[in-house]
């Protein structure tokens, strides 16, 4: 009786392994896909410096697919205004008030006062004639802090 039970048993084994070396060796030999992120690189940086306000991270402009970012770090925090914008400036050291519409290039709103954000720059916009980021507020034309490139 033992032994009948230890065929039966040896013979559902070869037939289970047999099966699972069958479906297996039907499936294509494909490499599995891993996800790889292409690391963007870094043209330009700065650390943000108060102005008007405290204002404080890092700005990055990077590359992405042909097209140039800023990037604020989640550091990146300043003080709560009205008309806000985000704006490269030709100086390393914008004025606190007064900024002359001639000296800058405005990129966009600013998203929000603190955390990661991206904004686009304009193709149009060459980096080598700005030497730094600022917020700036457009209404009172005060720079609230800025970050040299």
């Amino acid at each position: 009786m033992k032994f009948q039970q230890l065929v039966i048993l040896a013979i559902i084994a070869i037939i289970t392994i047999g099966c699972t070396t069958e479906v297996t060796s039907n499936q294509p030999n494909t490499p599995t896909p891993v996800a790889t992120t292409v690391a963007s690189p870094v043209a330009k940086s700065g650390n943000f410096q108060a102005a008007e306000h405290p204002t404080q991270g890092k700005v990055n402009v990077i590359t992405e697919q042909g097209k140039r970012y800023l990037e604020f770090d989640q550091n990146f925090k300043t003080d709560q205004g009205p008309d806000l914008f985000v704006i490269l400036h030709r100086s390393d050291a914008p004025p606190v008030s007064g900024i002359k519409e001639k000296d800058y290039v405005n990129i966009a709103p600013l998203q929000k006062v603190s955390g990661t954000q991206r904004y686009a720059l304009p193709d149009n916009v060459n980096l080598a004639d700005f030497k730094s980021v600022a917020i700036w507020c457009r209404q009172f034309n005060a720079t609230f802090g800025y970050a040299v490139l």
